[in-house]
């Protein structure tokens, strides 16, 4: 089995071929690839390599299925005998991507 340890943006993801996973928001449209080419660990069977801290000529490649938006987060501040209550609420984006082929 052939899996991945990519970066995007500041979280790190372990990918396999065939995966879909989903990603904080990524501009393109859908069914376009996109390329992954900080790839932080590869191992394929036996196989392992680790990168210093990247692996050189190594990226994995996957497809964009949809965009959308989480579930809404209510945030409330609150300070007691203050007279002072706020609320906000937070919708975060991400893109569904399906991991085609790692190299």
């Amino acid at each position: 089995m052939i899996y991945a340890v990519i970066k995007n943006g500041t979280k790190q993801y372990r990918v396999s071929e065939g995966q879909t996973i989903e990603f904080e928001k990524i501009i393109g449209e859908i069914g376009s690839k996109v390329e992954f080419d900080k790839v932080l660990m590869l191992v394929n069977g036996e196989d392992v390599k680790f990168g210093e801290p990247l692996i050189a000529n190594a990226k994995a490649v996957g497809e964009i299925v949809k965009h959308g938006r989480h579930e809404k987060i209510n945030v409330i501040k609150f300070r007691r005998r203050k007279h002072h209550m706020k609320r906000i609420g937070h919708r975060q984006h991400y893109t569904t991507v399906k991991i085609i082929t790692i190299k």
